[in-house]
């Protein structure tokens, strides 16, 4: 990481004790942790999305198989011995003992592969990892097996995603529902239960500790190790959007946490003595901006690549960021300072800097008609806000016609879903970011997909670069998979799937007596103590 990249992180984890006694409930208003998250709350399946509010919902009341440690290693959770065959193709896990959900039912084999199943048809490497599959077995109540046409290299990897979609184990009565609908039932075997009386989209979110969970022995790392709670309820105030109430409310000792302060808001959050800014993912987010390859103008190749080049990363950081500090440009599709990180094809956007006049001639030479080009502007998310106006000035600077769209996030996420035609109610372009593991590597980068009717929004389109994953997915040597890493991204480029727009880190801001936040590429609410 540079020098410019670091923070002054406090990381309070404090000594815990694994026997501790939990909080009487008679003491429950006393342990209540009360949170500003970074978005509203309106989705709660989070295998039906990919929208980080709903990760984080996810990781309160499910639990999943493996994990990723804080050193980004592959961990067991709810598996307590595994095997492999001699030639991979068979792979038998035990779950451990003590796994019950919310309703008190035990957690068996047919609700993980119920909820596997499902999984793999809505994300990026569970799509990839079921390609290689042949069936999915339950043996007996505590056993699962998953039975491989075709080795690969990365089952366990899949397993323990860290980021979205995460694949998270629901009762198998829930994990039939059909994918491209939303489940209705919230019962999950995670440290929380969903206080679903109390949900009001908008308002707040309401998280009870499940007596029930029996965490692993391992201390906390990541998403991985022990998932102990220690306050009795976790509040999501979601109707504090204003980045200064917000403040207020953190000085004012109203609420205990701020997720991700607005930028502008780290100056008098730093000068206040009862506030402390953790650092609880050093690894930070890359911007990104989506182009809709359906559609015009963008089903034109050669206008995705003029629209490529007027993108410059520095406009937007500091647009959007603006303290140095917090961001850095990054030309690489994979996370920066990542071992698929490269500059492969980067050219097509004269490394993160774009070029406005090379725009502007390349957008004269494509056959450009003026179809206006359709931006979706999130209004209540903070951490990306400004983008959108960024594309905009950009993009009209570089010769196209710009319909600049306001809307709240959650319309936002629902309206990409949307295969319309722009004139009739779709879109051109949206820009979004994504956390570290999400993008790291070809497998887990959903802008990546290439398959048309069945890739990420947008619908990316490329036989050839779907060979390149599908050779990346068998791949189990590392200098090869580093190779065929770039020949993916100079492809991607190529054809335009989407434009990095530079890397940030996003602390969180917490009244100083919390302590025990897990650093991990998202927030996690267990291990956390409030006096």
């Amino acid at each position: 990481m540079t020098a410019s990249f670091r923070l002054k992180a406090v990381l309070a984890t404090g000594a815990l004790a694994l026997g501790i006694l939990q909080a009487p409930q008679a003491a429950a208003q006393d342990k209540v942790l009360k949170v500003v998250p970074h978005s509203n709350l309106a989705i709660l399946d989070p295998i039906w999305t990919t929208q980080y509010m709903v990760r984080n919902h996810g990781y309160m009341i499910y639990d999943t198989l493996f994990a990723t440690d804080a050193d980004s290693k592959i961990q067991p959770q709810m598996v307590d011995s595994w095997t492999a065959s001699d030639d991979k193709l068979q792979w038998t896990f035990k779950l451990r003992k003590d796994l019950v959900f919310h309703d008190g039912k035990p957690v068996t084999g047919e609700d993980v592969v119920a909820s596997l199943q499902r999984w793999g048809k809505r994300d990026a490497m569970g799509q990839k990892l079921f390609s290689f599959v042949d069936r999915l077995e339950a043996p007996e109540a505590d056993t699962f097996r998953i039975v491989l046409r075709e080795a690969c290299g990365f089952v366990l990897e899949a397993l323990g995603k860290p980021s979205s979609v995460v694949p998270f184990i629901m009762p198998k009565r829930v994990a039939e529902t059909p994918a491209d609908q939303q489940i209705d039932d919230y019962t999950g075997s995670g440290p929380y239960k969903f206080v679903r009386e109390e949900f009001k989209p908008g308002d707040k979110a309401v998280y009870a500790r499940f007596d029930g969970y029996v965490p692993r022995s391992e201390p906390p790392s990541g998403t991985a190790g022990g998932k102990r709670v220690f306050v009795d309820r976790v509040e999501w105030n979601l109707a504090l959007r204003d980045p200064q109430q917000q403040v207020n409310a953190l000085i004012r000792g109203e609420v205990d946490m701020i997720e991700q302060p607005a930028f502008e808001s780290y100056p008098p959050l730093r000068a206040d003595p009862n506030v402390e800014i953790v650092n609880w993912n050093p690894l930070g987010f890359q911007y990104m901006l989506r182009f809709n390859h359906l559609h015009k103008p963008f089903d034109n190749p050669k206008v995705k690549a003029a629209a490529m080049m007027a993108m410059n990363q520095q406009a937007f950081l500091k647009a959007q960021v603006g303290d140095d500090e917090l961001f850095k440009i990054c030309a690489s599709m994979f996370t920066c300072g990542t071992p698929y990180a490269s500059e492969a094809g980067a050219e097509a956007q004269n490394m993160g800097k774009g070029n406005l006049k090379k725009a502007q001639e390349l957008l004269k030479a494509s056959g450009y008609d003026g179809t206006p080009v359709v931006i979706m502007k999130p209004t209540d998310l903070p951490s990306i806000g400004k983008l959108p106006d960024v594309a905009a000035l950009l993009l009209r600077q570089a010769g196209f016609k710009v319909d600049l769209q306001s809307m709240d996030w959650n319309t936002l996420v629902s309206r990409r879903a949307k295969k319309d035609p722009p004139s009739e109610g779709g879109w051109n372009i949206f820009a979004t970011a994504w956390v570290s593991p999400d993008i790291w590597n070809p497998l887990t980068n959903a802008a990546l997909i290439a398959s048309g009717a069945n890739a990420w929004f947008g619908w990316a389109d490329s036989p050839e670069l779907e060979k390149l994953r599908n050779d990346f997915a068998r791949e189990t040597d590392e200098a090869k998979k580093k190779t065929l890493a770039e020949q993916i991204q100079k492809a991607a480029f190529e054809y335009g799937t989407h434009a990095p727009l530079g890397e940030y880190v996003q602390p969180a801001a917490v009244r100083k007596g919390i302590t025990g936040l897990v650093t991990a590429p998202g927030n996690l609410y267990w291990n956390i103590q409030k006096p």
